[in-house]
């Protein structure tokens, strides 16, 4: 069949959540300075400047040089600012991003600018459904790099010892720990995965069915002043409630609390957040903690990690919080009672591995999701960095078990 255009209104929607999106990503940087946008804290970690290049890159390599026919703005952004896809050539190695000094950001910015005007001529001129989808994958990519500048970012200002201030704002109110109450399932033949309407990432498919035994499930993540139950029972000194790669982790990296927590001097605990520093708030979920972290815990409460199917099952039946990145809070909010997904990303116990039937999409944005299917971890359920939309119930995070600087956390599960 023809690849014929697609409707104008159609074209008129994406172009609009398109620049939406892009102004987003410009949004994030206000009150930064040049200096705060191309440092590099970490090798996991990217600059923000390098985050602004990047997804530029994206849309100027996948959609307008090969579909519209415009020139690379800078033959040399392809080498700098590819992140992964050998398909498409060389690139600067990941830990050294923060030695890119040049192009300056003023450079970086009018290559935005740029392609965005590129982009809103392309779509004046009716894009092909094959472009649409590009184009889509392209602002979705745009809006998981939004959350990778809030999180790298933290990182960053948290090497700092001034601590500075990103997003003010108020004192949250100090409440209890809410019960912990349990969300029974039968178990049984059960499908999941994504299957429409709406975007999803290639690792959400294909929809398939599988069988689980009866369990249950928590009805809000773990929080810190049960966290700080496990601190104070020595929880970070006690190797039986560790894997042995977790119990490594420890003893190398010298865990003993949540990143970004600091002991008081009057023994208390506070922690670095993007609003600065602040006591531990014992009602929010705990944050910032690794798969092994999340294990043990699990383990010494007398539960278990949820697999992605039993969390899937349960939560995509109950109300979300949605992701909360877009509201600049940047920080768990304290829990009242029974929460879901949207606070903190939520460890499981599954392996990223692909669904049945999945297969990578042809050419180099195959390389998007597949090629990570090894060594990582499942997360499922946004955290309150992550955009509006992507915390659907489908959505399949994923990191090494011993990543700490995302929103992580976890809920907790059982047999029923």
């Amino acid at each position: 069949m023809p690849d014929v255009a697609v409707p104008p209104f159609r074209a008129l929607d994406l172009a609009a959540r398109l620049a939406a999106a892009r102004q987003r990503s410009l949004a994030l940087t206000d009150g930064l300075t040049a200096e705060d946008m191309v440092v590099q804290s970490m090798p996991d970690a990217s600059p923000v400047k390098w985050h602004l290049a990047h997804t530029t890159w994206f849309f100027e390599t996948f959609v307008l040089v090969p579909l519209a026919g415009l020139a690379p703005f800078d033959p040399d952004f392809g080498y700098l600012f590819n992140s992964y896809y050998d398909a498409v050539g060389d690139r600067h190695p990941r830990p050294k991003r923060g030695l890119l000094t040049r192009p300056p950001l003023e450079r970086v910015l009018a290559w935005r600018a740029h392609v965005d005007a590129a982009l809103a001529r392309y779509l004046d001129d009716g894009p092909s459904p094959n472009a649409v989808t590009l184009l889509e994958l392209g602002l979705n990519h745009e809006q998981q790099h939004q959350e990778l500048i809030v999180t790298d970012l933290k990182h960053l200002l948290s090497q700092n010892r001034l601590e500075p201030v990103f997003r003010p704002r108020g004192a949250d109110p100090d409440l209890p720990v809410p019960p912990l109450g349990w969300v029974p399932h039968p178990g049984g033949l059960l499908e999941i995965g994504h299957a429409g309407p709406g975007f999803a990432f290639d690792n959400e498919g294909p929809r398939h069915k599988v069988w689980l035994e009866p369990f249950r499930l928590a009805d809000r993540p773990v929080t810190c002043g049960e966290w700080l139950e496990f601190m104070a029972d020595g929880g970070y000194a006690t190797p039986s409630l560790w894997l042995s790669d977790g119990w490594a982790a420890v003893q190398a990296h010298g865990w003993a609390a949540p990143d970004y927590w600091e002991r008081d001097m009057d023994g208390g605990w506070s922690q670095f957040t993007l609003s600065g520093r602040r006591p531990v708030n014992q009602a929010e979920p705990v944050t910032h903690v690794s798969f092994y972290e999340a294990d043990a815990f699990a383990r010494w409460a007398g539960a278990r990690l949820p697999t992605e199917a039993e969390w899937e099952v349960v939560c995509r039946d109950r109300p979300a919080r949605g992701g909360d990145g877009d509201t600049d809070r940047f920080h768990p909010a304290p829990l009242a009672g029974p929460s879901w997904h949207g606070e903190v990303w939520e460890w499981t116990a599954s392996a990223y591995l692909p669904y049945p039937g999945f297969a990578t999409a042809a050419g180099a944005v195959g390389e998007y999701n597949g090629k990570f299917m090894s060594g990582q971890m499942v997360l499922r359920g946004g955290s309150c960095a992550t955009p509006a939309g992507h915390a659907r119930p489908t959505y399949r995070n994923f990191f090494p078990p011993q990543a700490r600087w995302q929103f992580t956390g976890l809920r907790l599960a059982g047999s029923a």
